[in-house]
């Protein structure tokens, strides 16, 4: 190797990447780790950092002209790449038979060089592409491949990922690429520059091609743009070059329409919120037939978040639990940038004939569709919409006869069913969430009686009024809901008004002390999930008519003081937790009895006491507990050959609290 092969020219100017360029600097000089990944989304800078990686002066007297840069982009040609490397090698190019023998002579080319240090960049690697990054591994000493890619591919260890800048860096780009100098003859108001740059969301794209747009312009034209920002208008709707550029970041997208069609349902919440991914499992089992259980949601998200286009949020984890059973604390973040593309993506066809539709109510102006005066039929499967109380006049306009799923985001701390709502006779999903401190007041609520195929509620932060028949509702997730009035002072039993109920999760319901009247008559029950509820004392007697049962969670019910004896006719139960219910003194005397019970937690539990009939839990698999709990289980462990007792690091992330009081 003679020079460094193919590195692009160094950017002068490059700004908020002093911190990540030092710690991947200190990888690249560190004899250990052989493949580093580099991702971030489209337009965070990945090729600028492995540019300036490349001529830093420590890097290149390390490997000094055995730098390779390659670009392999979605289709990369394998024996073109490795003749390329031996031309600029000066060795003569051999005519390769194959992929396999281009993989050998390379191989052959850089143990020439196995004396010196070598950097091998991997640029823009596509998402199913690790097999050629693969290709270049090769057992010689002193060799490194950086990889830069939109996607994390975990196969290849911990990425390093390129955040979005600070708020202080943002304004720096931005000045640079708008021209905006003290010699400049145009200079806008502080205010001005402040608002453009807000609304580019830390994403280095955007803030150069907004910046370069925006530079020797006159003043009203920064002022128009501002004032279009302000009023609810997408930084997409004014340049249509940062809209090409982030098109091609769902390019990864198009070989799966599934994923895409995922990604684009994430817009159906309000920005800057996290989504809640039990909602997205409801969404996406009706929309696209997806397991209930969320394990292909939970394999979608990930996949999704390993592309940059999603961020995971977990608030509760186990760090060696892998259980589809916790999606309930695992919620979506979706950058604003992309939720603009994401609903730009949506609205290319007509109102009336788009697959979503999503509205925003501002000021009592509809935004992100048109609403004719006359009564619209649109043919959405999916309809999201983002008001206050102002919105339900603009109801009478349309006509979603075709929508299965409803996503209702409130501002609001009442809120009345439109009537229109039993027009819509093939819904299958509702979805309403309030945004803010206190709960919301539903009216109408009996409207819900209408709609025959109804499978899935799922209400956060809602005032709970009475109960109503919804014979085919499937499951029911209430959320930070008031729960006083359905609960205890509702003439109408659960029982009567969903009979069919299989899945019923209430979480954080702060006044429920028991659980809802007629419950334990609904023997088509399934799952039944109750945690958060600290003023739960007791569970009643009936629990055990639950025969269908599966899956019993009762987690973090602090007051809960025990477990009725009955518990053990749920012959079916496969899943039980326990986990933080502090006050629990003992399980039923019987609880060996549950013949196919497989899964046990019971983190924080050591004040629980294990009756001897546990010995008898020949299915059991696996308890999930803390040290002080485990202990209580060593006497009974050579009894249950089969016993894996799993005690995790326990990790809290509490970021997720902001949202309740947004």
């Amino acid at each position: 190797m003679k020079r460094p092969f193919g590195v692009p020219e160094k950017h002068e100017f490059t700004v908020g990447l002093d911190v990540p360029f030092s710690k991947l600097k200190m990888e690249l000089l560190h004899e250990s780790v052989s493949i580093i990944v580099l991702t971030g989304f489209g337009g965070s800078g990945k090729t600028t950092l492995a540019t300036k990686l490349c001529w830093d002066q420590q890097v290149m007297s390390k490997f000094k002209g055995n730098i390779l840069f390659i670009t392999l982009s979605k289709a990369p040609k394998l024996k073109i790449i490795v003749e390329r490397l031996f031309e600029h090698s000066g060795d003569q190019v051999p005519e390769f038979q194959s992929d396999e023998d281009a993989v050998y002579q390379l191989g052959l080319l850089l143990r020439k060089t196995d004396a010196s240090p070598i950097l091998l960049v991997l640029d823009d690697v596509w998402p199913g592409s690790e097999a050629i990054v693969e290709k270049f591994k090769v057992q010689i000493s002193n060799y490194k491949i950086l990889v830069t890619s939109r996607v994390a591919f975990p196969r290849f260890g911990t990425p390093f990922i390129l955040k979005p800048l600070a708020h202080e860096d943002a304004i720096t780009l931005f000045r640079h690429h708008a021209l905006l100098k003290n010699s400049s003859s145009i200079i806008p108001d502080e205010d001005l520059v402040q608002k453009v740059v807000s609304h580019c969301k830390g994403l280095p794209l955007a803030i150069k091609v907004i910046g370069r747009s925006l530079s020797n312009r006159p003043y009203e034209f920064w002022q128009k743009m501002v004032e279009e920002l302000s009023q609810g208008h997408s930084i997409l709707d004014s340049n249509i070059d940062l809209l090409t550029s982030l098109q091609k970041i769902l390019d990864v997208l198009e070989d799966n329409s599934i994923i895409k069609e995922c990604f684009m349902d994430l817009a159906l919440f309000p920005e800057d919120q996290r989504i809640p991914l039990a909602a997205l499992v409801d969404i996406w089992a009706e929309l696209y037939g997806l397991d209930n259980n969320g394990i292909e949601v939970m394999a979608i998200v990930n996949k999704l978040d390993s592309m940059n286009l999603a961020n995971v949020l977990v608030t509760r984890k186990n760090t060696n639990d892998t259980d589809s059973y916790y999606y309930n604390s695992r919620f979506v973040i979706l950058h604003d940038i992309l939720r603009d593309l994401a609903i730009y993506e949506s609205t290319q066809e007509q109102t009336e004939q788009r697959k979503r539709l999503m509205i925003d109510m501002d000021e009592n102006k509809p935004e992100g569709c048109l609403i004719e005066p006359k009564p619209q039929q649109i043919r959405t499967r999916t309809l999201s919409i983002s008001t206050d109380e102002t919105f339900t006049s603009y109801w009478s306009n349309l006509l979603p006869v075709q929508a299965e799923i409803l996503v209702l985001n409130l501002r609001t701390n009442q809120y009345s069913f439109p009537k229109l709502l039993k027009k819509m006779s093939i819904l299958k999903v509702l979805i309403v969430i309030k945004y803010g401190f206190r709960p919301c007041e539903m009216i109408n609520f009996e409207l819900l009686g209408s709609l025959n195929n109804l499978k899935r509620i799922r209400l956060e932060k809602i005032c709970i009024p009475s109960f109503v028949i919804i014979k085919n509702l499937k499951k029911l997730s209430l959320y930070m809901c008031d729960t006083r009035q359905a609960f205890g002072n509702s003439n109408m039993l659960i029982s009567d008004a969903f009979p069919n109920l299989e899945d019923l999760n209430i979480d954080y319901s702060k006044d429920m002390i028991g659980l809802p009247k007629g419950l334990c008559d609904i023997t088509s029950l399934k799952m039944l999930s109750i945690s958060n509820c600290h003023k739960l004392s007791e569970l009643p007697q009936e629990i055990g008519n639950l025969v269908n049962l599966k899956l019993l969670r009762l987690s973090s019910c602090t007051d809960l003081e025990g477990i009725p004896n009955s518990i053990v006719r749920l012959s079916n139960l496969r899943h039980m937790d326990i986990s933080n219910c502090i006050g629990l003194r003992n399980l039923p005397e019987d609880f060996g009895n549950l013949c196919n019970l497989g899964n046990l937690y019971m983190t924080s539990c050591a004040r629980c006491e294990l009756p001897p009939s546990i010995v008898n839990l020949k299915n059991l698999r696996k308890v999930v507990c803390d040290e002080e709990t485990a202990a209580s289980w060593e006497p009974f462990k050579h009894m249950l050959p089969y016993l894996n007792i799993d005690i995790p690091q326990l990790d809290v992330n509490l970021n997720w609290l902001h949202a309740i009081h947004s």
